[in-house]
């Protein structure tokens, strides 16, 4: 929900001479306090919870990619036509079609209101961009779906009969995603004058969605043709966010790693849900982000989630912007790994030995190290519940909190980031062949390197090839993405939009590092190890006292199916709405490429 305060006093003449239970919508959608009372229930049904998790049947914490490993009929090949079953159908405010309803309702009800038209207009620029949020994520998921512009009236056969819509178009969804949209754009401000109004929808909020929407519309799921018209609109759409954002002070923070904890006022928060709770009040709004996510043993037995696999460790670029094995300068090791790698490893990624700030002790050392198997199944370690891929992830797991508050924390999830909306301009640049050194493509991931500390080498690239054309420089903003936006719930999307879990994971079994102690003449026991193991450089301590070994966490090989880039219109929705029909790649006639 907006962390936002309001004064009571501000509308007394309201509640003190009306009976609250009877207040009627044209009342409370001509007081700007009671209205916007209603339109917070919008912004806390819809704002997207951590790894831009919409409540549905995508998971964002990197399970669905190559960040993190677990196991989904969707890498199973065992997807069936209820398996995402988003689309919806019961009457619940919960579900997709209850939360447009009530965002139609609000949009109808402050239409009749007698508020000032500018208020008006705000108000409604800010329900109508959870609309085109709402139909996006409905969109990138199954095509085109039945456009619901105006609350239904469910009473009666005859009103159930005309409210069985059939699909639209997916081209008409998105002209209406970007209409919605563009109201924003022309209604709502740069930047809210009062720091209680931070995390309310900005004017460069709209502009940046509407450059996701445009650049997810230009990409190969859904422009198999290549259309440099979408490519275009995306660039366009792009540019003008970037360009409003600028104009109202939005820009890169200047730390990576400490991003996530500037509560007010961030210029790298685009689009950002707030959790108001930082100081353990378990009245207020907070997440259990990073309860899960630090070791098991440093959150009271509840962490250890959102664990990375060795196979994305393993693909951050070295400090100088070279993919490990390519870089000259810094030569890769796998024995020590961690060495000389572009600083976001560090930053999101906790290995063994690491150093950690955590629990308010700025020199943490993590250990997730093993003692001893039994029979090649069993391992043992003296941290309770050690990693199961031998890493953690770090990225926003605050260095101070306190044990006590953890349950009760909150960091804010960031959904766009500006750093998003550089790379998404210079995608949408190099789609239209905007790849010179001096123009969007290149500029936007220097910016992002050069804020990362990359080093800039003697050419000023950090580390890009010069002279990429179209094809190679898509493909290095695709693996920007990668390394900026890891674990940020938009891995999964880029691999889809971009068709590429068949030539990224299909065949493939994402695997896990297990660092084990060694044992046996001239070894220390684990018990002296353990006693000296903090007083020890690192390097020696993994060319001397570990061994290593990759492991399967998969299982079976990854199986990806074609049919799954547009899912399935679950069977419940069809059975409920004769007028429903199934897409092209699930036994139906509907094509969502149209």
């Amino acid at each position: 929900m907006v962390a936002i305060l309001f004064s009571i006093s501000s509308c007394q003449k309201v509640l003190d001479k009306k009976d609250l239970s009877s207040l009627d919508g044209d009342l409370i959608f001509s007081d700007s306090t009671l209205a916007f009372f209603n339109l917070s229930f919008v912004y806390d049904q819809n704002l997207p919870a951590w790894f831009g998790n919409t409540g549905g049947a995508i998971n964002g914490n990197g399970t669905f990619s190559d960040e993190a490993q677990g196991t989904h009929l969707f890498f199973q090949g065992q997807v069936i036509s209820t398996t995402v079953g988003d689309f919806g159908t019961g009457l619940s405010n919960s579900n997709t079609w209850g939360k447009i309803r009530k965002i139609n309702e609000f949009i109808r009800d402050i239409k009749k209101g007698t508020l000032p038209e500018a208020t008006k207009n705000k108000m409604l620029a800010e329900a109508m961009f959870f609309r085109a949020f709402r139909y996006f994520d409905l969109v990138r998921l199954y095509g085109g779906v039945p456009l619901v512009l105006e609350p239904m009236d469910p009473i009666g056969a005859e009103n159930k009969e005309s409210n069985m819509l059939p699909r639209n178009s997916t081209a008409e969804c998105i002209a209406q995603i970007v209409s919605d949209l563009d109201f924003g754009i022309q209604n709502l401000p740069g930047r809210y004058s009062s720091n209680a109004d931070w995390g309310r929808i900005t004017r460069g909020a709209a502009a940046a969605f509407k450059g996701r929407v445009l650049l997810t519309y230009a990409s190969p799921q859904f422009n198999p043709s290549d259309s440099q018209a979408r490519w275009q609109a995306a660039y366009d759409a792009n540019l003008n966010a970037k360009t409003l954002l600028d104009a109202a002070g939005f820009g890169l923070n200047t730390s990576y790693s400490n991003l996530w904890f500037q509560e007010v006022n961030n210029p790298e928060a685009v689009l950002i849900t707030g959790y108001n709770t930082k100081n353990g009040d378990v009245s207020k709004k907070n997440n259990t982000y990073d309860l899960q996510t630090r070791p098991t043993y440093l959150s009271s037995g509840n962490g250890g989630s959102n664990a990375p696999t060795w196979d994305f460790v393993s693909d951050y670029p070295m400090k100088d912007g070279k993919k490990p094995g390519v870089s000259t300068t810094y030569p890769y090791d796998v024995k020590l790994f961690y060495k000389n790698r572009d600083p976001r490893f560090d930053q999101t990624i906790a290995y063994n030995g690491a150093t950690w700030p955590i629990l308010g002790n700025a020199n943490y050392r993590l250990w997730t190290y093993y003692t001893s198997t039994n029979n090649g199944s069993t391992w043992t370690s003296f941290e309770t519940n050690a990693s199961n891929t031998g890493f953690y992830l770090r990225k926003a797991v605050s260095p101070t909190i306190t044990v006590d508050l953890l349950p009760n924390s909150g960091t804010d999830w960031i959904e766009l980031r500006y750093a998003e909306v550089l790379l998404n301009l210079a995608e949408s640049a190099a789609g239209i062949n905007r790849t010179s050194q001096g123009e969007e493509a290149y500029q936007g991931l220097i910016a992002l390197r050069k804020r990362a500390g990359i080093d800039p080498g003697a050419d000023g690239m950090y580390g890009l090839t010069p002279g990429l054309q179209r094809s190679g420089l898509l493909e290095a903003i695709l693996y920007e993405r990668k390394i900026e936006l890891a674990f940020e719930g938009k891995r999964f999307w880029d691999l889809r939009r971009w068709k590429k879990f068949e030539s990224v994971l299909n065949g493939k079994k994402r695997t896990a590092l297990r660092v084990k102690l060694k044992t046996g003449a001239g070894m220390p026991t684990p018990a002296e190890f353990l006693n000296t193991r903090n007083n020890l450089d690192l390097d020696n301590v993994y060319t001397s006292f570990f061994e290593f070994e990759i492991q399967d966490k998969d299982g079976a090989n990854i199986n990806w199916k074609p049919e799954y880039y547009f899912f399935a219109i679950p069977d419940n929705a069809i059975n409920n709405n004769k007028k429903l029909i199934q897409n092209n790649t699930w036994g139906g006639a509907f094509n969502p490429l149209n």
